[in-house]
C-alpha cells in the first residue's frame, strides 16, 4: 500500500482514521458541519447546540477492538441524536420541580433520542446497544438486591427504551430493571404503551412523562399546567401544536432566558446544549441532568429568604430517628469495588490532581513555614551561643550571651472536609470534591495536620422508611424530619492517608448520591469536631445546593430545612470554638455563612480549598505575631525603665 506521507512527516497513529470516520458520521447524523469532534481521556460530553457545539468522546486505544469500537460510536451515536432531536429550551420548560423527578425526566428524555435512532438505524441501535451494557456493567447493578441501591431513573429509562424500540434491556442492567419493574408497570402500564405514538414529538412525550411521574406519586397533577403550554412566551393556546411549538424553540430562546425565572439563573443556561454521556459509575447522566440538578437546588428549590429568621432551631424535629445510619464508608461496599471505584477516580482527574497538588504543595510551604523552629538570642540564662563568643575575645568585660529556642506558634489542629453527597453534585462536582479532599488530606497530613473527611446524604429517594412509619400512623400533620439520614465517615481524624484512601472511591457509586439535609449534617460533623482534644479545629463545608429533601419539604413549612441550617450555622459561629467555612459550588453560601466562598465551575474547588485554608492559617499566624510583637515591645520598654 502506498503511503501519501510527505518525506519527514510523522506516520499517524493507527486510530486516527478511525476517529475521522466516527466525527464526521457524528456531523452528517446531527446535521452540524462545524461540530468540533475531540477526543480525550475523559467522559463523553457535549457543550452547545448546532454548528456551534463541542463534542468530546473517549479516546480509543491503539490495538481497539471491534467491542471497544462499537461502544465508542455508541457514545458518539448518543450525543448526535442529542443534537439532533432534542431542544433544550422545550425541555427546560417542562423539568418538573422536585430533585427525583427530574433525574427521571431527564434520563427518559436521553432514552428517547436514543430510541430515535435506534428504530430507524439498525447500526445505531447496535452501538448504542453496546454503550450501555459496557455503562452498566461497569456498575454494581448486576448484583444489586435492594430498590435503595437501584436508580429508579436508569430503570424507567430502561423500560422506556424496551417499549418503543422493542429491544431488550441490557443484561447488566437486568437486576435493576426488575427490581423496579413490578411497580412501573403497575402504576403506568397504560403512559407506557402509548409513549410509542409521542417518540418524535418533544412536547407531547414530555407531557406523557409528566403523567408517569403523577402515577409514581413523584409529581403533583397541576405542577405541569405552567411549564406545558399556558406561560411559555405568552402563549396561552393549550392546543397548539406541539410540532410548531419545537419549531419555535430556537427563535424563543433569547427571550426566554430573560423570563424564565426572576430568580437568580445567572449560571443556569450558560451551557444550554451540553450533556455528558453515561458511562462511568458515578450515577453518570446526561450533563445538562447535572446542571439542572444544581440549578434546582440554586433556584427552583431555593427557599425564599426571610429577614428576620432568628433562631428557630427548637422547631425542628426528625419523625423518626431509627433508621438514620452513620456508618464507615468501607462497609457500604465490598473491597474489590472500592478498588475499582478508587481506580476509575484516579483515571477520570488525573490532569486535576496535578493543578491541585501544586496548590496544595503551596499550602504545605506555607504551613511548614509556620512551623520552623526559631531562638531568642542575647538572653542572660540558656543555651550558650557559639557565634557570639568573638565578643568576649574582644572584650573581656563582655557578657557571655546565650540563646534558647522558642516554643513554634502553630497549634495543633484538625480540619474536617463535610462534602455534600446529593444527587445535584453527581458527575463532575463530586469527582472533583472527591479528588481535591483526598490531595488536601495527604497534604495536611504531611504538614501534622490532622484530617476527617465526612459526607451527607439519605437512604432513599422520597422519605425511605421514615416515610413509611409516617403513611402507617395516619399521616399526622408537620411531622418534621421525614427522611432516612446516611452520614458518611470516608476518613477518621486519627485514620492515616493511606488506609483510608481508597473509600473516597465511594463518592463515584451509582445510586449512592440522594438528598441532602444539611442542617443536621453540619450539626453531625460540628459535634465529632467538638469532641476532639485538637486546640484548633476547622470545619469545611463543600455544597452546591440549599437543603432539599422533598418528602420533608411535602408536608412542613417551604423552608423548615432551610431555617434549621441557619439555626445551626449561627450556634457554631457565634457560640463554638469550632472555626467555620463554607464553598458553594455554583450556588451562593455567603447569605449562609460569614465565611465563605462560592466558586461557579468544580473545576476550581482546589485553588478555593487550599485558599480558605491558607487564609484561615495566614490569619492565626498574623494573630500570634501581633501578640508576640506586643510581648517583646512591653518586656522593652520595661527595660528601659529599669
Amino acid at each position: 500500500m502506498t503511503s501519501n506521507r510527505k518525506p519527514g512527516q510523522k506516520a499517524e497513529a493507527p486510530q486516527e482514521p478511525f476517529k475521522r470516520v466516527v466525527a464526521g458520521c457524528m456531523r452528517a447524523m446531527a446535521d452540524a458541519r462545524e461540530l468540533e469532534v475531540t477526543f480525550a481521556a475523559d467522559r463523553p460530553s457535549l457543550m452547545g447546540s448546532g454548528d456551534a457545539a463541542k463534542a468530546r468522546l473517549p479516546e480509543p486505544s491503539r490495538k481497539m477492538s471491534p467491542a471497544e469500537a462499537a461502544i465508542l460510536r455508541g457514545h458518539a451515536d448518543s450525543l448526535a441524536l442529542k443534537l439532533a432531536c432534542h431542544d433544550a429550551n422545550i425541555h427546560r420548560k417542562m423539568m418538573p420541580q422536585s430533585q427525583a423527578a427530574r433525574a427521571v425526566f431527564e434520563a427518559v428524555e436521553q432514552s428517547r433520542v436514543e430510541s430515535i435512532g435506534s428504530k430507524r438505524m439498525q447500526g445505531v441501535a447496535g452501538n448504542i446497544s453496546a454503550m450501555l451494557e459496557d455503562r452498566y456493567s461497569r456498575g454494581t447493578f448486576a448484583d444489586v438486591s435492594d430498590k435503595n441501591d437501584a436508580p429508579l431513573e436508569d430503570a424507567v429509562a430502561m423500560i422506556v427504551r424496551e417499549k418503543v424500540t422493542g429491544l431488550p434491556v441490557p443484561e447488566s442492567a437486568k437486576k435493576l430493571v426488575d427490581l423496579w419493574r413490578p411497580i412501573i408497570e403497575d402504576r403506568c402500564g397504560e403512559e407506557l404503551e402509548n409513549l410509542n405514538d409521542t417518540l418524535e414529538n418533544q412536547t407531547a412525550f414530555g407531557r406523557s412523562i409528566h403523567k408517569l411521574l403523577q402515577h409514581l406519586d413523584m409529581m403533583d397533577e397541576g405542577a405541569t399546567d405552567p411549564n406545558e403550554s399556558g406561560e411559555e412566551d405568552g402563549d396561552s393556546d393549550p392546543d397548539a401544536n406541539p410540532e410548531d411549538s419545537e419549531g419555535e424553540g430556537e427563535q424563543q430562546q433569547t427571550g426566554d432566558a430573560v423570563e424564565m425565572d426572576s430568580a437568580e439563573d445567572s449560571d443556569e443556561e450558560m451551557e444550554d446544549g451540553m450533556m455528558e454521556s453515561e458511562d462511568a459509575p458515578a450515577g453518570e447522566m446526561p450533563e445538562d441532568a447535572e446542571m439542572g440538578d444544581a440549578d434546582e437546588a440554586s433556584e427552583a428549590k431555593r427557599p425564599p429568604m426571610h429577614g428576620g429568621d432568628g433562631r428557630h432551631g427548637p422547631d425542628y424535629k426528625a419523625y423518626v430517628s431509627k433508621f438514620d445510619e452513620i456508618i464507615q464508608a468501607e462497609d457500604l461496599c465490598e473491597p474489590e469495588e472500592l478498588e475499582r471505584l478508587r481506580a476509575y477516580l484516579d483515571k477520570q482527574l488525573s490532569n486535576l490532581s496535578s493543578v491541585v497538588a501544586r496548590l496544595a504543595n503551596r499550602l504545605q510551604r506555607k504551613l511548614m513555614a509556620q512551623q520552623n523552629r526559631a531562638w531568642d538570642f542575647d538572653l542572660e540564662e540558656g543555651m550558650l551561643d557559639p557565634a557570639r563568643l568573638t565578643r568576649v575575645i574582644i572584650d573581656p568585660f563582655q557578657a557571655l550571651s546565650f540563646k534558647q529556642e522558642k516554643d513554634t506558634n502553630f497549634r495543633d489542629t484538625v480540619v474536617t472536609l463535610l462534602i455534600d453527597n446529593s444527587g445535584s453534585m453527581r458527575g463532575r462536582p463530586i469527582t472533583v470534591a472527591a479528588t481535591c479532599a483526598d490531595i488536601l488530606a495527604r497534604t495536611l497530613e504531611r504538614c501534622g495536620v490532622k484530617v476527617e473527611i465526612l459526607g451527607f446524604t439519605t437512604r432513599a429517594w422520597k422519605g425511605g422508611q421514615a416515610r413509611e412509619a409516617w403513611l402507617q400512623a395516619g399521616k399526622p400533620a408537620n411531622p418534621g424530619r421525614l427522611n432516612d439520614l446516611r452520614h458518611i465517615v470516608y476518613k477518621a481524624a486519627d485514620a492515616p492517608w493511606r488506609r483510608a484512601r481508597r473509600n473516597l472511591g465511594l463518592m463515584m457509586r451509582e445510586g449512592l448520591l440522594k438528598e441532602n439535609i444539611d442542617g443536621e449534617a453540619v450539626d453531625w460533623a460540628h459535634k465529632r469536631l467538638l469532641a476532639r482534644s485538637e486546640q484548633r479545629r476547622i470545619l469545611m463545608v463543600i455544597s452546591d445546593g440549599a437543603p432539599v429533601d422533598d418528602s420533608t419539604l411535602s408536608v412542613n413549612p417551604g423552608n423548615y430545612l432551610e431555617r434549621h441550617l441557619r439555626y445551626i450555622i449561627e450556634e457554631i459561629e457565634t457560640r463554638s470554638p469550632v472555626e467555620l467555612i463554607a464553598i458553594g459550588i455554583g450556588h451562593d453560601v455567603t447569605r449562609y455563612y460569614r465565611r465563605a466562598v462560592t466558586i461557579v465551575d468544580a473545576e476550581e474547588l482546589g485553588g478555593a480549598m487550599t485558599e480558605k485554608l491558607a487564609e484561615l492559617f495566614t490569619d492565626e499566624v498574623a494573630g500570634d505575631f501581633a501578640a508576640t510583637a506586643a510581648k517583646s515591645f512591653g518586656r522593652a520598654r520595661r527595660r528601659a525603665t529599669a
